[in-house]
């Protein structure tokens, strides 16, 4: 069924689409990982571009730079927190983009989630593969570089004033076309 130009979707379908875009996240981030750790173990970096990026495999225990290393169970309880509450806020959508972005949002947590529930030391206190090393500044993986992107596009819908459900906030009361 075709729906006429500027109808919205419905929710539960676009919430469908974020769930599929977060599961697409998933699986390229744990393959990649999976791809790290089979090719980098007990190797010298290896230059991708010389003076910015190294591949480079960690196991990292905290948050974004190491930051927290022996609160691991706290990452983890975070990670669920945030899967829990954008499948539910979710629930609520009507734009395309916003469905993007929840979507990504919800495949890097949901990556994340995994390494810290799965992997070694154990459940609940696993670390996170690392293995894009930007010369020293930092080194993340698939899932920090969707979130990182994903973080900056929800907050332009929101410059923009796009809501989750398609409205766009000057246009409270009238019914806009939907983002």
């Amino acid at each position: 069924m075709l729906r006429e130009a500027g109808e919205r979707a419905p929710a539960r379908t676009l919430w469908l689409w974020m769930v599929t875009v977060g599961v697409a996240v998933v699986v390229a981030d744990q393959l990649s990982k999976l791809w790290a750790v089979s090719a980098l173990t007990g190797r010298a970096p290896v230059t991708v571009i010389p003076g910015l990026v190294d591949l480079r495999l960690l196991y990292n225990p905290g948050a974004a730079f190491s930051i927290g290393r022996g609160s691991t169970w706290i990452f983890a309880l975070t990670a669920a927190g945030a899967v829990a509450g954008i499948l539910y806020y979710g629930r609520r959508l009507g734009s395309h983009a916003w469905t993007l972005g929840l979507g990504l949002m919800l495949g890097g947590a949901a990556s994340h989630l995994l390494d810290r529930m799965f992997r070694d030391p154990g459940f609940a206190r696993g670390h996170v593969v690392d293995f894009i090393d930007y010369k020293g500044f930092f080194v993340g993986n698939v899932a920090d570089i969707l979130l990182v992107g994903a973080a900056g596009f929800l907050l332009l819908l929101n410059v923009r004033g796009i809501q989750i459900d398609g409205t766009r906030e000057a246009d409270a009361g009238s019914d806009p076309s939907p983002v």
